[in-house]
């Protein structure tokens, strides 16, 4: 079965953060959408456009986001991005309900203040980059210094080097929590 990711993001992301994640989970097969406030173009914190190329799917709207769509929602970092992103009800209602119906939210490096303003991390242990640790321990957060935690459906990594282990906690968390379903049916 394929599955469906979605990266909500907005100017002044990590380039490293999203160009890994979109193309690694575009490796594994995924189907991949980028979604912005209104669906515009936008330019990473080191001048990466999205869409990235030509290939690339038009971006979808804040708007387009939908439970029923997505397996998975990666957020991604660069402090400017996830601090704007946060501020949309409509991405933070979409977080909330994702973590709700037991669907992965992963959120690397800056991308777990998403998190934080979703309201997702009581009583999860999480990781933090040292720029955010504060927020997620006020978010109500046990934090753990380490490179990913996972919490049932909720994955942290506190810094973009690691996203390699990042990516692979959400690939085996995704199918493990779709094995878990299909098993209940």
């Amino acid at each position: 079965m394929t599955r469906r990711v979605v990266i909500p993001t907005a100017t002044g992301f990590q380039d490293h953060d999203l160009v890994y994640t979109y193309y690694r989970a575009r490796e594994e097969g995924w189907e991949v959408d980028i979604a912005t406030r209104d669906g515009q173009p936008v330019y990473g914190k080191y001048g990466i456009p999205l869409p990235m190329d030509k290939t690339a799917s038009p971006l979808i709207t804040f708007d387009d986001l939908d439970l029923d769509l997505y397996d998975t929602v990666i957020l991604t970092g660069g402090h400017e991005a996830p601090d704007r992103v946060r501020q949309d009800k409509r991405v933070t209602g979409f977080v909330a309900d994702m973590a709700a119906a037991g669907k992965v939210v992963a959120g690397l490096c800056h991308g777990p203040w998403i998190m934080v303003s979703a309201g997702v991390l009581r009583g999860k242990r999480a990781c933090a980059y040292i720029g955010l640790r504060d927020d997620v321990i006020n978010a109500g957060a046990e934090v753990v210094d380490s490179d990913v935690i996972v919490d049932g459906n909720i994955i942290t990594c506190s810094y973009y080097g690691y996203s390699p282990a990042f990516m692979k906690a959400v690939f085996a968390t995704t199918e493990q929590l779709a094995a878990d379903a299909a098993s209940t049916r």
